[in-house]
């Protein structure tokens, strides 16, 4: 690798993804001619780009062979590590399309920020699989705003993390998730031995989503109090930076937490006396079932229908 990519940013040490995708493809296929021709492009470009990614990365990949092409152990290493950028780009891609709110959209999709960042991507990618020809847009916001969006015939199926079922609305289960309590590992409570309580939760100012998401009514449904903000932030991803920074301690969902808390960039607090387990739902305006598209979609969370 050279010394210039070395100083640069990602953008300069990994390469883009039309190149893992090549790799990928010669590794399916045992052949750079047959996974060319798979990817549209003639088979000199295909070994120019491997070169050039052998370059960048500074070590062999492919060996080629008059029987075919056959990955090297860094380069079986490698391809590792790309199918999962390559998943990931994936779900940002079909993410990334239902934002667009397009005209033809047969499918309109409310959730609440923790769903839409940490489930729904999964669930778009099987539904673009089952119905390739479905539009999808999205519209994230708490749980709130997806009932009001739903109610308002703004969307035709909703997720939502709260405790309840919002009004006029019915609901079926697809999941359960937990709300923790997380710290920076500098932070006091990250050396305690002893649970935190209901009481002392309750009057610690703490790092919170804004009033009427989902976290903040599991949170003070199980304290019987409202919490006290030491911050207010309007997504779960600006809650996570704050904590991290060691702003201090904040609450949230624990399927937002996975990466931090297996390299303890946060803590997990352990706390006695609270419930903060809670349902995820998935809701539709009373008496309209979802149909087509839409019930399409809840079926791939699994979630029963009768």
């Amino acid at each position: 690798m050279s010394e210039s990519a070395e100083r640069g940013g990602l953008a300069h040490r990994v390469p883009d993804l039309g190149a893992l995708e090549l790799l990928l493809a010669v590794a399916r296929l045992g052949s750079l001619g047959r996974a060319a021709r798979e990817l549209g492009i003639t088979q000199p470009a295909a070994s120019s780009r491997i070169r050039s990614m052998e370059r960048q990365l500074g070590v062999a990949l492919v060996d080629r062979s008059p029987r075919g092409s056959r990955l090297t152990d860094a380069g079986a290493l490698v391809t590792d590590w790309a199918r999962r950028i390559v998943e990931a780009a994936e779900v940002f891609d079909v993410g990334a399309q239902a934002l667009r709110d397009r005209r033809d959209s047969r499918l309109r999709v409310a959730a609440s920020m923790t769903i839409a960042e940490y489930l729904l991507p999964g669930w778009l990618i099987a539904l673009r699989t089952a119905r390739p020809d479905t539009a999808v847009s999205l519209l994230a916001g708490n749980s709130t705003v997806v009932a009001e969006r739903l109610l308002a015939d703004e969307a035709d199926l909703g997720f939502v993390e709260g405790p309840t079922v919002p009004a006029g609305l019915d609901a079926a289960v697809i999941a359960h998730d937990h709300v923790i309590v997380v710290t920076a590992p500098s932070h006091p409570w990250a050396r305690r031995r002893k649970p935190l309580d209901a009481a002392e939760l309750a009057a610690t100012p703490l790092i919170l989503r804004e009033k009427g998401s989902g976290t903040r009514q599991v949170l003070e449904a199980a304290l019987g109090t409202l919490a006290r903000p030491l911050i207010e932030l309007s997504s779960t991803t600006a809650v996570k930076s704050s904590a991290l920074s060691g702003a201090g301690p904040a609450v949230l969902s624990e399927l937002a937490l996975g990466e931090e808390l297996s390299a303890r960039r946060l803590i997990r607090i352990p706390v006695e006396g609270v419930r903060l387990r809670r349902a995820l739902r998935a809701v539709w305006p009373t008496g309209h079932r979802p149909t087509g598209p839409a019930r399409d979609l809840l079926g791939l969370t699994r979630a029963p229908l009768a």
